[in-house]
């Protein structure tokens, strides 16, 4: 049950996150609404609390009421700051979710703030998963059950917990492994973003193509407009248009991404998703070849 609620709210979030190239990443309360599911979907009991009053918006606080972004259902919005290395995040007003306790009360604190930190995407170590779960003003009986769930499954790999206490503690000035350490991790996060900026620009040279900036994960995320010519195509292979570009692409170029089909996206929109990972003179030739691959797809399928 909460893996399929939390697919439908990424998959919601996904579709209000389509605001065009110049919106980047934001999401907007009205874009956010209509993707969320409408209140005929929430069943009565989910919205009363402990003590048998109603969540309802006039009952929030004013400052929640106040946001940028609404609160709906079992959604609520907070900003944290993850894989933004050296780069300074300005929170919602429910404030840094690791110093909570010095920030005033909101609604959602009020409701309770779970923070689930991963991150095998920091340094793009994808064989080394490992993460946590920090809960804030949740009743220990609750904190009971949610430790009793993770117990019942077999414990995390042994180099995952290594590498993560690694992460949460990495060395400290003056130890043996400082200088190295930091000289690594900051020549490596600079080459991500060459990376991004590589893979970005090269999307929104070609034709048809738009893509934010890769922030925040490895992964770029670029829209497609396919002519009619390839959806027809697509349809009557008997399969989704974005589908049917991936397939392309993999046969020719080799190049395995995935469509956006899967995400939930906005009807009638077509993506794809790839990588940054890749080594600088890898993903150099990877966008020559994705080039080439779209020249050539958008020439046969024109009207």
């Amino acid at each position: 049950m909460v893996r399929k609620e939390a697919t439908r709210l990424v998959a919601a979030l996904f579709r209000a996150n389509q605001g065009g190239l110049n919106a980047s990443w934001s999401v907007g309360g009205t874009r956010l609404k209509s993707a969320m599911p409408q209140p005929s979907e929430t069943k009565d009991e989910d919205l009363h609390a402990k003590d048998g009053k109603v969540l309802h918006p006039h009952l929030l606080n004013e400052n929640v009421v106040k946001t940028q972004y609404a609160v709906r259902g079992e959604l609520y919005l907070r900003a944290e700051q993850l894989r933004k290395e050296g780069k300074e995040i300005i929170f919602t007003n429910v404030g840094n979710p690791h110093a909570l306790g010095a920030k005033p009360l909101t609604f959602p604190r009020q409701r309770g703030a779970p923070a689930v930190g991963g991150w095998e995407g920091t340094t793009g170590e994808c064989g080394l998963r490992g993460g946590y779960v920090e809960m804030t003003n949740i009743h220990p009986g609750a904190v009971e059950e949610v430790y009793k769930c993770a117990s019942i499954n077999l414990s995390p790999n042994t180099m995952g917990q290594i590498a993560l206490s690694c992460l949460v503690n990495p060395p400290k000035p003056g130890d043996p492994s400082y200088e190295l350490y930091t000289k690594e991790k900051a020549s490596e996060l600079v080459s991500l973003r060459r990376r991004a900026h590589m893979v970005t620009d090269g999307f929104n040279a070609l034709e048809g193509v738009t893509c934010n900036f890769t922030e925040g994960a490895m992964y770029s995320f670029p829209q497609i407009k396919l002519p009619a010519k390839a959806i027809a195509a697509a349809a009557a292979a008997g399969k989704a248009a974005d589908v049917f570009y991936c397939l392309k692409l993999l046969e020719a170029t080799g190049i395995s991404t995935v469509p956006g089909s899967g995400f939930g996206q906005e009807d009638g929109t077509f993506h794809l998703r790839t990588t940054i990972l890749p080594r600088e003179e890898v993903m150099t030739h990877f966008v020559q070849k994705f080039e080439e691959f779209h020249k050539g797809f958008m020439k046969t399928y024109a009207a």
